[in-house]
């Protein structure tokens, strides 16, 4: 971790050059991110419409321990960056939920866990759609409620402020895979179809540099990178390390695929603009190692790439999440 040098403070005197070292930890506490141990859940009983079943579904929320009335759509509390991919939707006055994340006790305390899983809505008793949805968390917010599903993604405020410029991210995880070759494409809304590729859960951190020009529209450069996947099964892995790397990595031998900048398709993501309106976040370049970003983009999932893909089964679980500098 990085320290201050004493020799940096040769210019004061000892008496301040010992106040400052005494802050130093409180500033990096100040980078570190509110309720990253997972210890603390909000809990909101949400009822689904009768012509569905009318249920009472319980939805977990990353905040202050605490319970939210159901009824209202949910707004980040106590100061918590986190959202998850528990929510809301009311498409065409329907009432539906999905919950695909959720605390776990360890350890004395708690866990998050996301798995990916093949949802089915009952219309007046009969099951006539299925979903594949992912368990995710990720540092922005839900614009609850959900009211359509061709484009999930546009309601998920991606990404927040922040300066800082970690060298490591660090936190204990768990994988459990599918077990199955490929993945599936399940929308309720079409047949399922097959997609190539083994299911695997993921990180994705990126420190981006973002504008807004008069229309609204909202760019980026990427100052820092951090993608992987979780290719095989473990227990639980304690303090695992793992670097972000900054500035232009495209011709690094690390490089993959999925590392590259976001576009159009699998990785598009959106943000708010300061006119209230989601709007996709137009990553257009690569920034230098010596930019400041202005926004951190942080989220694990149970699965990778698109909306409604997936394996059933696979699992991520996270645990004691820290930046280090």
């Amino acid at each position: 971790m990085k320290i201050l040098q004493l020799h940096s403070l040769s210019s004061l005197s000892r008496g301040t050059a010992f106040l400052l070292l005494l802050l130093l930890p409180l500033q990096l506490l100040a980078q570190q991110l509110k309720y990253a141990n997972f210890d603390q859940w909000i809990t909101r009983e949400v009822k689904e419409s009768k012509i569905i079943g009318g249920n009472t579904q319980t939805l977990y929320e990353i905040g202050p321990t605490g319970t939210w009335d159901g009824t209202k759509p949910y707004t980040n509390q106590g100061g918590s960056l986190w959202a998850t991919s528990n929510i809301m939707a009311k498409v065409a006055g329907v009432v539906k939920t999905n919950v695909s994340v959720y605390p776990e006790a360890r350890n004395g305390g708690k866990c998050v866990k996301m798995v990916s899983q093949v949802v089915g809505v009952k219309v007046l008793g009969l099951v006539n759609v299925y979903v594949l949805a992912a368990g995710s968390i990720y540092l922005g917010r839900m614009l609850e409620p959900i009211t359509s599903s061709s484009n999930p993604f546009g309601y998920l405020d991606y990404g927040v402020p922040f300066t800082h410029k970690p060298k490591a991210v660090q936190f204990d995880y768990k994988v459990k895979l599918s077990g199955k070759p490929d993945r599936i494409r399940q929308t309720g809304f079409s047949p399922v179809r097959t997609v190539p590729g083994m299911d695997t859960p993921g990180l994705v951190f990126l420190l981006q540099q973002r504008w807004e020009d008069e229309k609204g529209n909202i760019f980026a450069k990427r100052i820092g990178t951090l993608i992987h996947r979780f290719n095989k099964n473990t227990d639980w892995v304690n303090g695992a390390s793992f670097d972000v790397h900054y500035g232009d990595i495209s011709q690094e031998p690390f490089f993959k695929d999925y590392m590259q900048l976001q576009s159009e398709g699998t990785d598009q993501k959106y943000s708010l603009n300061s006119k209230g309106k989601m709007v996709k976040v137009n990553e257009i370049g690569w920034g230098s190692p010596e930019d400041t970003p202005t926004h951190l983009c942080l989220q694990f999932a149970s699965s990778y790439g698109t909306a409604y893909v997936g394996a059933v089964g696979t699992t991520l679980w996270i645990d004691n999440l820290k930046l280090v500098y």
